[in-house]
């Protein structure tokens, strides 16, 4: 019977940055509808109806941070740092939701959309290295050992 190897390291940071980039993804997502609102809308309406979609991405993205990072940490078996990795998550991804916006002022709308897709694609590709990092040891070898 052979022993499952892990790497704890590529699960942890996987986690961590997946959470992180995919929360922060999720709120550039909620910033990129209310700058929609803010074209389509007259000032006065915009006021009313902008806040809206801000608040619920920022909680969803808090949720969408904290969710993966918990459930990519998973192999890990301490709980308590799974727990660890989700709070950090969620806190990137205010970190990255934030610095969205000086994407939005210094490129504009094309900015807000790169920005968010950045996100996306690094939260996913963290989400597969954490994956690989529960099963390091079927393939034979950790990663850049050269094997």
């Amino acid at each position: 019977m052979t022993e499952v190897r892990r790497d704890p390291l590529a699960i942890g940071l996987g986690a961590l940055v997946c959470g992180a980039g995919l929360g922060g993804a999720t709120i550039t997502l909620a910033q990129l509808v209310a700058k929609l609102l803010q074209g389509r809308l007259d000032p006065d309406r915009y006021r009313e109806a902008a806040g809206d979609p801000l608040l619920a991405g920022l909680l969803a993205g808090v949720a969408v941070a904290g969710m993966f990072a918990w459930r990519r940490s998973r192999p890990l078996e301490n709980i308590w740092q799974s727990g660890v990795i989700g709070v950090l998550a969620a806190v990137a991804a205010l970190l990255i939701g934030f610095l969205a916006a000086v994407a939005d002022r210094l490129l504009g709308f094309p900015g807000l959309m790169a920005w968010g897709v950045l996100s996306a694609a690094v939260g996913t590709a963290a989400s597969r290295w954490a994956m690989w990092g529960g099963t390091a040891g079927d393939e034979g070898g950790m990663m850049g050992d050269g094997s």
